[in-house]
């Protein structure tokens, strides 16, 4: 005796885009379930509402849907998700009005349009959200690629100053005094890359690529590039002058202990030398630099006056010759103060006994977003 065929419980909800059909049949085997015609057909062997036997319905859709129902098994129920061909609020499931008797709303699942609108649009925002985030990149891969710039940054700026630290101690070693007066035409061309590469620094400090303060590194950028390439650039008569050597030199000591230390921030290493001789040895060769620059302008103020370079002469009816030795000696005053300010707040991070606990250059390692504010 064939077993009676019978019609099992099924409860159905609808989005938008998708139709939920909950079959309730347990212990499920050999389903066929397909679409045609617009219309589902079931049919399964499980244990439903008349015990284990053979259960089938049939259901018209309302309006079109797509011919490729997909199922899923459980123990106790048959999950089906069926697609509808245009996206819209159905008034029904079934193209007939009277509901089937063995067909109820699914409640668990249950959405009225206005709630189904919402879940679209938080669905939609949601997948927005992930493609900004697979174009712009994860919040760690974001910190990933600063580091890495950054790294690369300090990386060419320690290779350029130590070609011009190596280049000009042993053309000492070689020629002696000599070798003071050729050191702008031996070393302008790379002092001139990095100082214009230092623009960057400022740059970052500006748009957030690192939390630095940005008016220190916006005068120490602009005073810099005043002294290279005005004071000694503009002036020829100066590239032979001996200050140059001892400009560019403590130029390039104080850089080349400053960028290793930034490079191990980047890559989350403490080097406990690295971090002692970047802040000690700052110490004599920060005010060495500024003495130098200082001479550097003082000697070519007789040689701005005598060319009259950059001088100019004010608008009648005022009329009044402003020599740009004036400027000169503005900026030496500024020199003195600011020379002054860094000193004295150099003071206060240079690290003594346990300084590898301080907060002195972890302060630093903050300020290039490489530490959490709150850490110490």
């Amino acid at each position: 005796m064939e077993p009676q065929v019978l019609t099992p419980h099924v409860y159905w909800a609808q989005r938008h885009r998708e139709l939920y059909l909950r079959v309730e049949l347990s212990d499920v085997q050999n389903p066929a379930i397909s679409i045609s015609e617009n219309v589902l057909h079931f049919k399964a062997q499980g244990h439903g509402a008349k015990g284990d036997n053979v259960y089938e319905f049939h259901l018209e859709f309302l309006d079109l849907v797509k011919p490729e129902p997909v199922y899923k098994l459980t123990q106790r129920q048959v999950n089906i998700t069926v697609r509808k061909k245009v996206s819209q609020w159905w008034e029904r499931l079934t193209r007939q009005e009277k509901r089937p008797l063995f067909l109820a709303p699914d409640f668990d699942r249950w959405l009225d349009e206005s709630d189904a609108e919402m879940e679209l649009r938080a669905k939609e925002e949601e997948r927005l959200n992930k493609l900004r985030l697979e174009n712009e990149g994860s919040p760690e891969t974001l910190a990933s690629l600063r580091k890495g710039y950054l790294f690369m940054y300090n990386l060419v700026q320690f290779l350029g100053f130590s070609w011009m630290f190596v280049n000009m101690t042993v053309r000492f070693c070689i020629l002696g005094k000599e070798s003071f007066y050729d050191t702008f035409h031996s070393t302008a061309d790379m002092m001139y890359f990095c100082q214009m590469l230092s623009v960057v620094e400022t740059i970052n400090a500006a748009i957030g690529v690192t939390s630095s303060p940005l008016i220190p590194s916006l005068f120490q950028m602009l005073g810099r590039n005043f002294i290279l390439f005005i004071v000694l650039g503009a002036a020829e008569e100066m590239q032979s002058k001996a200050v140059v050597f001892f400009v560019f030199y403590t130029w390039s000591s104080i850089e080349i202990f400053r960028y290793p230390f930034y490079m191990l921030c980047c890559l989350d290493m403490d080097w406990k030398v690295v971090t002692w001789l970047r802040y000690t040895m700052w110490i004599p060769l920060y005010p060495l630099g500024c003495l130098a620059e200082a001479v550097s302008v003082i000697q070519s103020i007789p040689v701005f006056n005598e060319s009259g370079r950059f001088s100019f002469t004010l608008p009648a009816p005022v009329k009044l010759n402003v020599r740009f030795s004036f400027f000169l000696q503005v900026y030496l005053i500024l020199l003195f103060l600011v020379g002054l300010g860094r000193l004295r707040s150099g003071r206060r991070r240079v690290p003594g006994p346990g300084f590898h606990r301080r907060p002195c250059w972890r302060r630093r390692e903050r300020s290039w977003g490489l530490l959490p504010k709150g850490s110490m």
